[in-house]
């Protein structure tokens, strides 16, 4: 008995269960904070006798019981099972799949879950810490105290459990983890499905199960979508899209109120910032503690549910910014979780982010890619997320990211690849294909890394295309009288355009850190021209091949950089330049939406052909975008020059209609009397204005 109680009091009993509980004819409790223990044996209060002064007490049985034939009495006249007098549910097949990287779906069995044994309803509560050599459970049930209920290292393979009766959603806990050297580690659940608001950092048992969702058309419709359809992506920062009273708005306001924004101005996409929980607002939510937790910042699990929900009945698909590069060194949360470098590398030379200050996962642990695995399959499956953005993939992919020159130590093969990352990330799009069909895995990769998007390669939907982003606003950034020489920045991303499947970012990167807002960076000698060369910026854009992508603020003229503490300057709307350029944005939206020829081939040359660059003088670009049934010629000014009467030359075009002109009054332009487009024998004439777009229609031979 001596030895049991030793490893009860110094936390670090592997099998409570064993000594515990109802064994034989005895019932054993440890309760080392209380005199007097009561038991109720088939509805008769007796006293338990305390056989050790430490805490052991236990009441010997005349007769044969079960089980779950008795109760704990505490003081405030209340019965509980006993947590001991229940085996743990974790199965042999669980177990298995776990330590063999089969099991991809930890959410269902790690955490906290509430349960029904026996006919008793309660919490399990499930922890992986293989190297620990105790486990105890703390919460607002037992005034936070560590030595009352300790888990059970279930067939010894690291997982930790213990079922608590009585218990239900709304329970704050924690774990106490006991390290190989004594140490007592305070620990959040990494499987929490919800957590206190920071600088609190509890774990909340909540309900995840049963909302009643009503988006199944949505789900079925998208399991048969390919990619020759427009995606029209509006990135979002939930804190500062807008605020009204409150310093935070719901997740349920918000939506009531994106939703019908989202429809008016033609986005089909919401690509949210990490709702991740994350203890800094300054991290923007990059970087993660609760890999299962929608934060707590906005609302309830339910309130973010009912966000995805109403999106999918407006026909807006949701994607969730996801981060699988790094954690923060808090802590409450992963880092040296069990006393070991468990979730990171245990290697110094490649465990943390020079520049970030952050651990890196360990992508060489099997278990480490079930966590991140489970933790993608678990938002596409418990909120029907619609795709995930994969944060910070060049990081992964590279062993030098962020350092020095030589700082950093080669891999097997004496290069710079981080093989173990690279294989994890094709496993990672392997296993959310096979189990989701018609989601969008998309990688944020800066780098000239080779098959991004092929099945061959690491598997994902859709790239940033982050040359094309700088190219384009390196270019608009020049001198105006300079861009006649610079034509390349513009014409060179057709070059690798179709290597890979593009997405178009204008994301929140580029408007902070000094860097201005969008339309700030547009030269121009008056207000009327910077807008003039913004509405060519996004024309630019829409035209150009790839699925697009605009962060917020972007389609109102935002002035200054977004700040992640205020909201968005609606009051600019009140202006009439800003107003028409909304208008702008929500017109050219919508024609991108319903016209094929911009969407249905965005990466081949069967979508695209060149019509002219070669008039490098007045800076003009033009391109025919096609698709099966529709081809539309687009034409760009980026000079600052009106051409009358210009010709441009196409060979067999036979009809011409314009359908798009980005210098009307309506976007706030002071258009100049055109003269309708003329087709002659072998092309076009017509009218542009400077800094203009052209969209027409056209039939060719």
């Amino acid at each position: 008995m001596n030895t049991h109680i030793d490893l009860l009091l110094e936390k670090r009993h592997s099998n409570p269960h064993s000594f515990l509980g109802l064994h034989e004819n005895v019932i054993r409790l440890f309760r080392p904070e209380d005199d007097e223990v009561y038991l109720y044996i088939k509805k008769n209060k007796v006293r338990a006798e305390r056989v050790d002064k430490r805490g052991i007490f236990e009441y010997q049985l005349k007769e044969d019981i079960k089980a779950f034939d008795y109760q704990i009495y505490f003081e405030n006249k209340k019965l509980f099972f006993d947590p001991y007098a229940f085996e743990t549910s974790l199965k042999n097949d669980d177990i298995e799949k776990f330590l063999k990287a089969k099991h991809f779906e930890l959410y269902k069995i790690l955490g906290a879950h509430k349960k029904n044994i026996h006919g008793v309803d309660g919490v399990e509560f499930s922890i992986w810490a293989p190297n620990a050599i105790g486990v105890c459970l703390i919460g607002s049930f037992n005034n936070w105290n560590g030595n009352i209920h300790l888990l059970k290292n279930v067939e010894k393979s690291g997982i930790w459990q213990i079922f608590m009766p009585s218990l239900n959603y709304g329970e704050l806990y924690k774990f106490e983890i006991t390290t190989k050297d004594g140490t007592v580690l305070t620990k959040t659940d990494p499987f929490a499905y919800f957590t206190e608001l920071r600088p609190h950092n509890s774990a909340i048992v909540s309900n995840i199960e049963d909302f009643k969702w009503e988006d199944q058309n949505w789900i079925e419709n998208r399991k048969n979508q390919n990619f020759n359809r427009p995606i029209n992506i509006y990135e979002v920062h939930l804190q500062s899209w807008i605020k009204e009273d409150s310093f935070f708005l719901n997740y349920k306001d918000l939506a009531d109120q994106l939703v019908p924004y989202l429809k008016e101005m033609g986005f089909n996409y919401i690509e949210i910032m990490p709702i991740m929980e994350h203890p800094l607002d300054d991290s923007w939510g990059y970087q993660v503690t609760g890999f299962f937790a929608i934060t707590s910042r906005y609302g309830t699990v339910e309130e973010f549910q009912y966000l995805i929900n109403l999106m999918h009945k407006n026909g807006i698909g949701v994607i969730l910014d996801w981060v699988s590069a790094h954690f923060p060194m808090d802590d409450f949360a992963l880092n040296q979780f069990d006393g070991t470098y468990l979730f990171e590398h245990e290697d110094e030379e490649v465990r943390s982010h020079r520049e970030w200050k952050t651990s890196i996962f360990d992508y060489d642990k099997i278990e480490i890619q079930n966590y991140l695995i489970s933790s993608a399959m678990f938002y596409l499956d418990k909120y029907h997320a619609d795709g995930l953005r994969v944060d910070a993939v060049s990081s992964m992919l590279y062993l030098d990211f962020g350092r020095e020159k030589g700082d950093f130590k080669p891999n097997i093969l004496d290069d710079n690849r981080n093989l173990e990352a690279i294989e994890f990330l094709k496993r990672l799009n392997e296993k959310v294909h096979e189990k989701f069909n018609g989601i969008l895995m998309i990688a944020e990769e800066s780098s000239a890394y080779k098959k991004v998007t092929d099945k061959k390669g690491l598997g994902f939907d859709f790239k940033w295309n982050m040359g094309w982003m700088n190219d384009t606003l390196k270019y608009f950034q020049m001198p105006i009288d300079k861009r006649q020489n610079n034509q390349n920045d513009l014409t060179f991303s057709i070059m690798y355009a179709f290597n890979e499947k593009f997405i178009l970012p204008f994301s929140h990167d580029e408007v902070v850190h000094e860097k201005k807002s969008l339309f700030d960076k547009m030269p121009g000698k008056s207000i009327e021209e910077k807008f003039a060369n913004y509405r060519l910026l996004y024309s630019y854009m829409i035209c150009h091949p790839g699925k697009k992508l605009l962060f917020m603020g972007a389609e109102i003229a935002q002035i200054k950089e977004w700040d992640n503490f205020s909201e968005l300057s609606w009051d600019l709307l009140k202006k009439p330049l800003n107003k028409k350029f909304q208008n702008f944005v929500k017109d050219l939206n919508h024609l991108y939406l319903k016209s094929p020829a911009l969407y249905e081939d965005d990466f081949s040359f069967n979508g695209f052909k060149w019509v002219d660059i070669t008039d490098r003088k007045n800076s003009m670009i033009s391109y025919l975008r096609i698709s099966k049934k529709t081809t539309f010629l687009c034409i760009h000014n980026f000079s600052n020059n009106f051409l009358n009467n210009y010709f441009l030359k196409l060979e067999n075009l036979k009809k011409v209609k314009q359908i798009f002109d980005t210098e009307i009054e309506r976007y706030g332009a002071n258009q100049k009397a055109n003269i309708a487009a003329k087709i002659s024998q072998n092309g076009l004439y017509f009218d542009i204005m400077p800094f203009t777009t052209l969209i027409f229609e056209v039939e060719i031979e």
